[in-house]
């Protein structure tokens, strides 16, 4: 399945804020069994209710998948929504040219000194030179 645009952008804005990535790396590690919500801010050092928003916001953007188990909340990593957003990425962002041509256009682009470009610098500067006194 591929994913849409929407559900990537919604994907990686989730995962553009430091805590909620650093949620994200945790529970990949971890693996599909997941951490209860209490682990997850004892082990990243948050506030309950920073995690609460943090972990909240993950879950809407599809990331991570909540399971109640008695009083808690385990969470778990989405790893066919990450996956799949490693692909989009992979597929929309690899399409462009490869590091050695893009180092040959940059090459072409950025003027190299002449012997040239160092003489027409030497009367600009004598002209300012002559300026200022």
């Amino acid at each position: 399945m591929t994913m849409k645009i929407t559900a990537a952008t919604r994907a990686l804005t989730a995962l553009a804020q430091e805590t909620r990535l650093g949620i994200v790396r945790l529970l990949v590690k971890v693996g599909p069994s997941g951490l209860v919500a209490g682990q997850i801010a004892l082990r990243l050092k948050l506030a309950p209710a920073t995690s609460s928003f943090h972990l909240s916001q993950l879950t809407q953007a599809g990331l991570i998948k909540p399971s109640r188990e008695g009083r808690s909340i385990r969470y778990s990593p989405v790893l066919s929504t990450i996956g799949e957003l490693l692909a989009f990425l992979d597929e929309n962002l690899s399409g462009g040219p490869t590091e050695k041509a893009a180092a040959k256009a940059s090459a072409k682009s950025t003027p190299k000194p002449t012997a040239n470009s160092t003489t027409k610098a030497a009367p600009a500067k004598k002209k300012a030179a002559r300026k200022s006194r």
